[in-house]
């Protein structure tokens, strides 16, 4: 007897690393991220108000809708709990115009949850930023819908253009030698607007006005180790220098750097698209070439594209080299990689 209890003492219990717990869960990641964008909320309701929360309800019925029906017929345990469905309605709403009809908002998160999430075996499945793809999505279907702006705390659908289409009228104008005069004006217009975006008082997507609220809830992502420094500085200190230095090739025709940086979804994106844990690298290193090459193809689209915008265009061409950073990034295990000859 003595000795079979010796031998249990004995068993030695193998498992597979990693050995080390980790307090973070999924689900508190995307709670968290959710009371980060928290303030851009509150700021875009109190900007546009009903018809903000006509997108924000709308993309919110719409994710957790689609997710349910999804796992329902698939006969999968409901994951509606986990916080995921939420950021992503949360991303996308905020990233629609203030009059955008409410059905079109829906359709949009049918696209992002079922298509690019739920098809994809659900999260942590997905390769790209769900909540790029049904804005992509609707942008191919709905673009005019998607470039109606509203002045802030209005109810009234007006054609208004954001500080980013305003800039972007110099560079397209700077091949016309007879319009140097209204350049300059145009520039002196549009950085005039620098303090407005910072605080929140320009026409955009209803998360394009504040970049002082998506600051504040990146710098809180940041204190609550959510998320590294690593994308974030990486987006917008390659969009800075990049926006820097044409701005001092020509001012007149290129905006101020800080233009570009509280325009349009830079912020939001720094901080909440770019960061996404399923859809962007596992190192460090991965991470920083990620951002940068996200913060440069924003400011390539910006300056020298057709559209005044690039976030969305950026973010999921990144997604798309993840593997492959990951591939190139991956640590050297101690005693080196197993030869295969």
């Amino acid at each position: 007897m003595a000795e079979k209890e010796q031998a249990k003492e004995k068993i030695l219990m193998v498992s597979s690393s990693p050995h080390l717990v980790e307090p973070a869960t999924s689900k508190r990641i995307m709670y968290e991220v959710v009371l980060g964008c928290l303030l851009p909320v509150i700021a875009a309701l109190i900007l546009f108000r009903i018809p903000a929360a006509k997108v924000l309800i709308a993309s919110l019925a719409g994710c957790l809708g689609t997710e349910w029906i999804f796992n329902a017929v698939r006969k999968k345990r409901q994951t509606l709990g986990d916080g995921s469905a939420v950021v992503t309605a949360v991303i996308l709403g905020l990233s629609l115009p203030p009059q955008f009809p409410w059905w079109a908002a829906v359709l949009g998160s049918v696209v992002a949850i079922g298509v690019a999430k739920m098809l994809f075996g659900g999260l942590g499945g997905n390769i790209f930023n769900p909540a790029m793809v049904g804005r992509a999505f609707l942008m191919a279907c709905f673009g005019t819908m998607m470039t109606t702006w509203s002045e802030p705390v209005t109810v009234n659908a007006v054609t208004e253009p954001t500080p980013l289409a305003l800039a972007k009228q110099p560079i397209k104008d700077a091949a016309n030698p007879d319009k140097p005069e209204e350049q300059r004006l145009i520039a002196s217009a549009v950085n005039q607007k620098i303090k407005d975006m910072f605080v929140g008082q320009t026409s955009g997507s209803l998360g394009e006005t504040s970049a002082l609220c998506w600051l504040i809830g990146g710098i809180f992502l940041l204190i609550r180790k959510t998320i590294t420094w690593h994308i974030p500085l990486s987006v917008l200190g390659s969009a800075a220098g990049i926006g820097l230095i044409a701005w001092w090739i020509d001012p007149v025709v290129y905006a101020n750097p800080l233009v570009h940086l509280y325009g349009g979804g830079l912020m939001m994106c720094a901080f909440f698209i770019a960061t996404d844990p399923v859809s962007c690298p596992l190192t460090k290193q991965g991470r920083v070439i990620f951002g940068i090459g996200v913060g440069g193809l924003i400011m390539l689209i910006r300056l020298k594209g057709g559209y005044p915008e690039g976030v969305m265009y950026a973010v999921l061409l990144m997604n798309s080299m993840t593997p492959l950073l990951d591939r190139w990034t991956r640590p050297t295990p101690l005693g080196g990689h197993v030869s295969v000859d």
